[in-house]
């Protein structure tokens, strides 16, 4: 959506979320849905322009624990309800998830999943290699043990939902503050008290930090430590297919990382490189996609020959042990934070946007989210690391 650039800020507000991606946009959705009536959302940007703005839009509630499921199964509810509520469309399509599983252990691993999952009415059940192949004629079974599939998962359009979320905090009156630059906070005894921008210092009741990629630097600026560093994540789309592709899951290699599913008239191609450095360059190199092709070639092999149009690089926001930090800060009553989701952060967010509303409001959330406290890796109780790659 095109979004005002300000010359000045609001000199006061009730909430001031940093980062408007789709964390902030879900946030100051529910907020202002809630009736808080005093809300800025301060992006350097445009909105979604950070990793919002290059997910692969996956949606899904294939976890391994218990909280990110429920926040997936929840999220997944909502983006069905999307058009509803908030009222926009998103591009939703509900494929399902197919994870290719190459040993006994992943599948032994995968198993226990599922029975967790449907344990918490979740659909997913292990498959074999030629059901697997029927869902994605793409796929040789030569070494393939099983699979596990989803058919209520999918992906859905982030760029849309950004939108969806803020125009309708727009109507509510929420502030965008677009192309505003956060350049300190200020703090009063253990509260924040203002944020200090490049058009302005807002003074405010509460700070939501929803800054992503970025957030362990809005951290450092109150002594809140947000172990999130940035990773880059490359992908790429084909050209127009003749014939079409064939309707398939989003498919995963879950030795390899390779993934792929349909998008617009072609496929979409994916894979996490295990020897991408950390940082902030987002500069999309052609020698990614020959390590896509080399790898998919045992598993997809058509993938392999298909004439590409382009991709582009974008950031994960990872932790240490791949699973978001949600919560309020010790050291600061009034700091709270969403952020380090790790790849998982769009199918989270419309749950999430409901947990920090009822954190900001001092309410009971739907579920218990203290595990997913920042405070965790001080206190040596960090969680499962979770496998699934996307």
């Amino acid at each position: 959506m095109s979004s005002s650039v300000f010359r000045t800020v609001p000199a006061t507000a009730d909430v001031v979320i940093i980062g408007g991606g789709v964390m902030g946009a879900s946030t100051a959705f529910h907020l202002a849905e809630a009736g808080v009536a005093d809300i800025v959302v301060v992006e350097r940007g445009e909105l979604g322009c950070g990793s919002s703005g290059k997910p692969i839009g996956g949606v899904r509630a294939q976890f391994s624990d218990p909280l990110n499921i429920e926040l997936g199964s929840r999220s997944l509810r909502a983006y069905q309800e999307f058009p509803r509520r908030p009222g926009a469309g998103i591009g939703l399509d509900i494929v399902g998830y197919l994870f290719l599983l190459d040993s006994e252990r992943q599948a032994g691993d995968f198993a226990a999943g599922v029975e967790l999952q449907n344990g918490l009415g979740v659909p997913s059940r292990m498959i074999g290699p030629d059901e697997a192949q029927r869902l994605c004629p793409y796929i040789r079974t030569d070494g393939l043990v099983a699979a596990a599939y989803s058919p209520t998962d999918g992906h859905a359009r982030p760029g849309l939902v950004v939108q969806g979320y803020a125009q309708a905090a727009a109507r509510a009156g929420v502030t965008l503050a677009t192309h505003t630059t956060v350049l300190g906070i200020d703090t009063a005894g253990n509260r924040v008290a203002a944020v200090r921008t490049s058009h302005g210092r807002i003074a405010c009741s509460t700070v939501i930090c929803t800054a992503g990629a970025w957030s362990a630097r809005i951290g450092d600026m109150v002594g809140v430590s947000l172990p999130v560093r940035p990773v880059k994540r490359q992908l790429a789309f084909t050209v127009p297919l003749t014939p079409p592709a064939p309707h398939i899951p989003f498919t995963i290699d879950f030795s390899s990382t390779a993934y792929f599913h349909n998008s617009d008239d072609g496929l979409l191609f994916g894979l996490a490189d295990p020897g991408q450095e950390e940082g902030f360059d987002t500069t999309w190199s052609p020698q990614w996609l020959e390590l896509f092709r080399t790898v998919v070639r045992h598993r997809a092999p058509a993938l392999a020959g298909m004439r590409t149009g382009g991709g582009w690089a974008g950031l994960y926001e990872v932790t240490p042990d791949h699973n978001a930090l949600i919560g309020r800060a010790g050291e600061l009553s009034n700091f709270l934070y969403a952020t380090g989701f790790s790849g998982h952060g769009f199918l989270q967010a419309p749950a999430v946007g409901e947990v920090v509303r009822d954190l900001c409001l001092e309410r009971e959330p739907f579920t218990d989210i203290s595990p997913l406290s920042a405070d965790r890796f001080h206190r040596g109780t960090r969680i499962r690391p979770e496998a699934h790659v996307v």
